[in-house]
């Protein structure tokens, strides 16, 4: 019996439907709480009269925090469901901001960002396993409009934090506003997530009655190389994120508004790519695409470092968003897939690796690009980028393609003849 035939024994259209909308919430949640810590991050500086540091130790404590967090995520997931992660996690995280809003003391306030950091490490399992799973009981992709919800999400986080801030509203207002308007909104969403039985339906394997499926998953070759590629990508995405501002105004001559334009661009090339991604991904093998987006990345890459002028450098920058738009996304649901096996009991602990060793790449990517630009120049150093993606799109066809040799990385794929998330098709 398939995904697509748990619930009341038949399959449940309407209650996928509703999971993927309850799900593309939690992704516009996590990106509306995270862009708000970062354009805060100015005000919580000044706040507490911290030196540039201390600052950066309590971002590492965020980035430690959630990483540790990540390492339970896929056993937690596994053993209650994924939907109950994303229920106590995009509800909790509001509240763990809140905290940072509230500390008066520098012990308080790095208390608060280890909560809302393993939070957040939680909740980033949570939710890409959860729609890994919705995709396995409606058969059809929809990573990609989730990730465009994060981005929208962190969008809107801006503009208001924005606006909070010109205003002069405290932190802790702010993040109190920010609570009760999203905690509330999660936990209705939340009630029409999947149950542990869609992602949890056999946590134990018929050969070994006592070790859950989700441990034995291990770091497959497999997980580690999407691992690799979706690393490599959120390197390229990093860069763009920090450096972008920097290389239009001092190595292009852009004014500094004029500087914004590129990761504006960017953003907004990036999520309109993914807002069209799922119906891209329904028609295409997710290798082909993942190729192509990688691919075109490259070609705004050199088109950002080959040219001389601003315009053409920003135009170059919105290609990369483009291209990077659809690869990501493609790369964590193959990931969640490849684990899942025909039971979808590994997918937590899949997406749980997957996502350690992303994170780690957009935690180490910006400040290694800045080192290495001390010695060779930023244009040279955003060169270098260029072969690591033309290294993501030769990888693509291999690391996406799905194998039948294992039971534990065969997707259970949408119906006869149309690709499924891994880009191979199925059988009848």
């Amino acid at each position: 019996m398939s995904d697509a035939h748990l619930i009341n024994g038949t399959r449940d259209d309407g209650r996928a439907a509703g999971a993927r909308r309850a799900v593309t919430a939690a992704f516009a949640v996590n990106g509306a709480v995270i862009a708000t810590i970062s354009v805060r991050t100015p005000s919580l500086k000044l706040d507490h009269g911290l030196a540039e540091g201390s600052l950066g130790l309590l971002s590492a404590l965020f980035g430690v925090a959630a990483l540790a967090a990540m390492q339970l995520a896929g056993r937690l997931a596994a053993r209650t469901g994924s939907a109950w992660l994303v229920r106590a996690a995009s509800a909790a995280l509001p509240l763990a901001l809140l905290g940072v809003g509230l500390a008066r003391e520098t012990g308080w306030l790095g208390a608060a960002m280890l909560a809302a950091g393993a939070l957040n490490g939680l909740l980033d399992v949570g939710m890409n396993a959860h729609a890994v799973t919705v995709e396995r009981v409606a058969h059809r992709p929809i990573m990609n409009g989730c990730h465009a919800a994060w981005s929208i999400g962190a969008v809107a986080g801006s503009l208001a934090g924005g606006a909070a801030a010109q205003a002069g509203m405290s932190l802790a207002g702010h993040f109190a506003a920010l609570a009760a308007l999203v905690t509330p909104t999660a936990l209705v969403a939340s009630r029409w997530l999947l149950p542990a039985a869609a992602d949890r339906r056999s946590l134990r394997s018929a050969d070994d009655h006592s070790v859950p499926r989700e441990r034995r998953a291990g770091w497959t070759r497999r997980v580690v190389l999407l691992g690799g590629l979706g690393a490599a990508v959120l390197t390229c995405e990093g860069a763009v994120i920090t450096w972008s501002g920097v290389y239009l105004h001092e190595s292009r001559g852009a004014s500094l508004g004029a500087a914004a334009l590129g990761f504006i661009a960017f953003t907004a090339c990036q999520t309109a790519g993914r807002l069209a991604g799922d119906r891209l991904a329904e028609r295409h093998p997710a290798r082909v695409l993942v190729r192509a987006g990688a691919g075109t990345a490259a070609a705004g890459l050199v088109a950002v470092v080959a040219t001389p002028w601003p315009v053409l450098a920003i135009t170059g920058f919105a290609l990369m968003g483009v291209g990077l738009a659809t690869p990501l996304p493609l790369i964590y649901s193959a990931a969640g897939h490849a684990g899942a096996g025909k039971d979808g009991a590994g997918a937590a602990a899949a997406v749980a690796r997957f996502t350690t060793m992303t994170y780690a790449g957009i935690l180490l990517a910006p400040p290694l690009i800045g080192r290495v630009a001390q010695v060779l120049g930023l244009t040279w150093t955003l060169a270098l980028l260029v072969p690591l993606l033309a290294t993501v799109a030769w990888t693509a066809p291999a690391a996406m393609r799905t194998t039948s040799r294992s039971a534990d990385t065969t997707p259970v794929g949408p119906p006869t003849g149309r690709p499924d998330e891994s880009g191979a098709t199925t059988a009848a």
